[in-house]
């Protein structure tokens, strides 16, 4: 039976943020993963429709190799052919030199680099000590800040990494320091393995700050594996944090992090925010039918307990 509620009843809360910027990550790190080819017109499509709710930014695609993550082979011709919103910004990632300069040429203006907190992950990710990640990354930085690009560091297992454990939020801060010192504007701190609880996320955050990382600086991406998405969520908003990671219908884990599950769904967190009276700009019955859709392109229901309750799905 479809929920008759329709929207969540506002109700304020002091200490939090007046307004977030919800960063989509759907069509790029929720489609990496699945197993079945979608379609490039699919994908595309679903990167307008995301736009098309409201939502200020759009993770479009990854150019990466195409063997090591075939569903994103056609990157150049998804960013050579969408059709872009005003005022909307469509990053994508670049893993190296060659990623960016082929980035650059499917018009892409808007990137993001990939970067580790944990030496097993490096080491699997990346095929590359810890110590000597940014060897790869910074002349990368530097040449799409020469081009006028903004840079974002995404951080990978910030807070557990299933081969090593806890992860230690000083090393977070040192590799977040270096992620903004070789140019980066803004850092990503991923729960990659979804093992964070919410006072983890205050101490991380108030680690990075202490180490000269400012509030605007951090962007939060959890990951629901433990159920503690929101949880986790709100703790970085009552940490001053306003740039939160979702992916619409939950789409998503890591290629290389066997369990790493679903990002926290977009519309759930809509559902949250709306519910806060903390501004968005996102539409929940535009995003929600655009989570539908794209549930019927895959063949399975979306994850979104949102969407869920709104169709009936």
């Amino acid at each position: 039976m479809k929920d008759r509620m329709g929207m969540p009843v506002v109700a304020t809360v002091s200490g939090l943020p007046d307004r977030v910027r919800i960063w989509e990550v759907g069509p790029r790190d929720g489609l990496q993963n699945e197993s079945s080819i979608v379609p490039t017109e699919v994908k595309i499509e679903f990167v307008e429709r995301l736009a098309a709710a409201g939502l200020p930014v759009v993770e479009t695609t990854s150019f990466v190799r195409a063997d090591r993550v075939p569903q994103l082979a056609d990157a150049s011709e998804v960013m050579e052919r969408v059709r872009r919103a005003d005022g909307a910004r469509y990053p994508v990632l670049v893993p190296n030199l060659r990623g960016l300069e082929s980035a650059v040429a499917a018009g892409a203006n808007d990137v993001a680099v990939f970067a580790s907190a944990t030496e097993s992950f490096a080491q699997r990710n990346l095929g590359r000590a810890l110590a000597d990640q940014m060897a790869m990354f910074t002349p990368v930085i530097e040449a799409a800040v020469a081009l006028g690009f903004p840079v974002r560091g995404y951080i990978s297992m910030c807070f557990g990494d299933p081969w090593e454990g806890p992860a230690d939020p000083r090393q977070v801060a040192d590799v977040s320091r270096s992620l903004l010192d070789a140019g980066c504007g803004e850092l990503s701190l991923g729960d990659t393995i979804g093992v964070g609880t919410p006072g983890q996320v205050e101490r991380l955050v108030d680690v990075l700050v202490d180490a000269g990382v400012t509030r605007e600086q951090i962007g939060v991406h959890f990951h629901d594996t433990y159920g503690q998405a929101l949880s986790n969520t709100l703790a970085a908003l009552r940490s001053g944090v306003t740039t939160i990671d979702a992916s619409t219908g939950g789409l998503g884990g890591c290629p290389y992090a066997e369990s790493a599950t679903g990002n926290l769904a977009t519309e759930d967190l809509v559902w949250m925010l709306d519910g806060l009276g903390i501004r968005t700009g996102v539409n929940l019955d535009t995003l929600v039918a655009t989570s539908a859709w794209m549930s019927r392109q895959l063949g399975r229901p979306s994850a979104s307990r949102v969407t869920a309750a709104l169709t009936g799905m």
